[in-house]
C-alpha cells in the first residue's frame, strides 16, 4: 500500500506522494489511472517528493493526468512547498527544490505560499493562427512550461475545449504542444483567466504557470501596475509580480496564492 495526500492550489488538484527514500516507482499508465476521476483518486496531476540531486533541499517530480512527466507546475509548486513544510513539522520559512525547469524558491507565508518561478523565455507576440476556419491572434511565452494567451472580451462566451484543443495541437507549437489561456481584462491590475491544460486535455480550475504567462502578456500589452491580480475559474484571486531589466526582459517572477490539504489515504498500485 502507498500512502498519498490530496492537495489543491486554487482548485488545481494533485495526488502527492512522499518518495524521499526512492522506493516508489509508478508507470505513466498507473499515474493516469490514479488521476482518473471516475475510477481513481482523481486529480489534475501527481506530485512526488524526492531527494535533491544538485544542491537544492528537495526534488519535485510532476506528472500530468495523462501520466506524462512535465517540466513544472506553478500551483503544484506551492502545494509541494506546503507539503514539504508539513513533513518538517511546519518549521520552515523557505524551501528550494529542483524541477525539470530549474530550481524553484518558495517562501512560506502566514496564509499562502509564494514561489519564484525565475525567468520566462521564448516570448512571442501577435501570432496569427487559423483554428477551425477562424483566424485568431495569440501571444506565447514559456513560464516553466509553454503557454499561449488569447485576449477575449467575455470569457463566458468562449468554447474553451474546442478552441483550446485546436490551439494546443496547432503545428505552430509542435511537437510538444502548448497550454492555452483565455484572458479578460477587468481592471488595470486585474485579469480573469480560463485555461485549457496540455496533459489534462481539458479546462482546469486554475493553472499557476498560466497565471504568470497571462500577467506578463497583460503587462506587455497594457503596462499594467504590479502586482497583477488574477482571478481563476475556481474563484480564487492570486498575485503575480516580477522585475523587468533595462532591455525589457522579465525575470524574478513570483506567484502567491493558496495551497491546501484536502484528504489523505492509501492506495494499492494498479
Amino acid at each position: 500500500m502507498i500512502h498519498f495526500w490530496k492537495m489543491n492550489g486554487a482548485g488545481n488538484d494533485f495526488v502527492v506522494v512522499d518518495n524521499r527514500e526512492n522506493t516508489l516507482s509508478l508507470t505513466g499508465e498507473e499515474i493516469a489511472k490514479l488521476c482518473q476521476r471516475q475510477k481513481g483518486i482523481g486529480a489534475d496531476g501527481l506530485l512526488a517528493v524526492e531527494p535533491a540531486e544538485n544542491g537544492a533541499d528537495y526534488r519535485m517530480r510532476y506528472y500530468n493526468a495523462d501520466g506524462g512527466e512535465a517540466e513544472m507546475c506553478g500551483n503544484g509548486a506551492r502545494c509541494f512547498a506546503h507539503f514539504v513544510n508539513r513533513l518538517n513539522d511546519d518549521t520552515l520559512d523557505k524551501i528550494s527544490f529542483e524541477t525539470m525547469a530549474g530550481v524553484i524558491q518558495a517562501d512560506i507565508l502566514a496564509d499562502s505560499i509564494r514561489v519564484n518561478l525565475g525567468t520566462p523565455h521564448d516570448q512571442q507576440m501577435n501570432i496569427p493562427l487559423s483554428i477551425n476556419g477562424e483566424e485568431v491572434i495569440v501571444h506565447s511565452v514559456n513560464t516553466g512550461v509553454p503557454h499561449a494567451v488569447l485576449m477575449v472580451d467575455d470569457l463566458e462566451k468562449i468554447d474553451i475545449c474546442n478552441l483550446g484543443s485546436g490551439i494546443r495541437h496547432h503545428q505552430h507549437f509542435s511537437p510538444a504542444g502548448t497550454n492555452v489561456n483565455f484572458m479578460q481584462v477587468v481592471g488595470p491590475d486585474h485579469i480573469h483567466i480560463r485555461t485549457y491544460e496540455r496533459g489534462v486535455e481539458n479546462e482546469t480550475l486554475a493553472c499557476g504557470t498560466g497565471m504568470v504567462a497571462c500577467s506578463l502578456i497583460h503587462h506587455q500589452l497594457n503596462e499594467s501596475p504590479l502586482p497583477v491580480k488574477i482571478t481563476v475559474r475556481g474563484g480564487d484571486t492570486l498575485l503575480v509580480d516580477f522585475d523587468q531589466n533595462d532591455e525589457g526582459q522579465y525575470h524574478n517572477t513570483t506567484l502567491t496564492g493558496p495551497a491546501e490539504f484536502t484528504f489523505e489515504g492509501t492506495f494499492f498500485p494498479i
